[in-house]
């Protein structure tokens, strides 16, 4: 099923300037018009509802000012608004525990960072296309 990136939206949640530059910046050459920035996971429930629409994917650092991904995922997930969204952990902590650990806690994927260029349009067209991406890098 091809997804439209012209019509998808995105949420980074990333404390990290530069590295939401970057992931703002290749979703933008891949055609997505879309996207919105926290720069923490407090009140990401509350910022989606009143700023997109719809929102088709969540790219979530797993370690965040005042809560850490996993919190900020176990509440997106208990909101049926956002039940279809694919949320995927983005994270520096690149280990086999907690791959593990984000497959149990409910995400949608895992992509290392420091995000390698060349395979983020394909891991992220083949995610909003129903594929789950662990990728350790």
């Amino acid at each position: 099923m091809a997804v439209n990136l012209n019509n998808t939206y995105v949420l980074i949640v990333e404390d990290n300037t530069r590295n939401y530059a970057l992931l703002a910046r290749l979703l933008s050459f891949m055609g997505v018009k879309k996207t919105e920035w926290k720069r923490s996971g407090w009140q990401v429930l509350e910022f989606a509802q009143d700023t997109m629409p719809r929102l088709d994917l969540i790219l979530l650092d797993i370690h965040l000012p005042e809560e850490d991904g996993y919190k900020v995922l176990t509440r997106i997930r208990e909101d049926d608004h956002f039940r279809d969204t694919r949320i995927v952990a983005i994270t520096a902590d690149i280990t086999s525990e907690n791959l593990a650990r984000a497959q149990t806690a409910g995400f949608d994927g895992f992509l290392a960072k420091p995000i390698d260029v060349d395979q983020f349009p394909d891991q992220i067209q083949r995610i909003l296309e129903g594929e789950t991406i662990w990728d350790l890098g």
